[in-house]
């Protein structure tokens, strides 16, 4: 369905907090087809995107290891995107 959501699991160090939670908002951005909500919607995409990073956290829990680390890199540990955002470099 959405090839742009990045594979978490395997990943050194483990996904972030934030990592899973920009996922989730993807997923819901994707499903919903909705990019720019008003106000109440935003809230309530955003509670659903937490349901969703709970649920994703819990599911990489208890997924089993991987021999290799996936093939992409997510986009908040590349250096431009985290610049873009105004981010904190990534550290390992």
């Amino acid at each position: 369905m959405c090839r742009n959501i990045t594979e978490l699991r395997g990943l050194e160090p483990a996904a972030t907090v934030e990592e899973v939670d920009a996922a989730a908002r993807q997923y819901i951005r994707k499903v919903t087809g909705v990019t720019k909500p008003n106000p109440v919607l935003a809230e309530q995409l955003e509670a659903a995107a937490m349901e969703v990073a709970a649920v994703t956290r819990a599911v990489l829990a208890v997924v089993p290891k991987r021999r290799q680390p996936p093939r992409s890199v997510p986009p908040l540990r590349r250096p431009e995107v985290r610049a873009r955002l105004g981010l904190e470099p990534f550290t390992v």
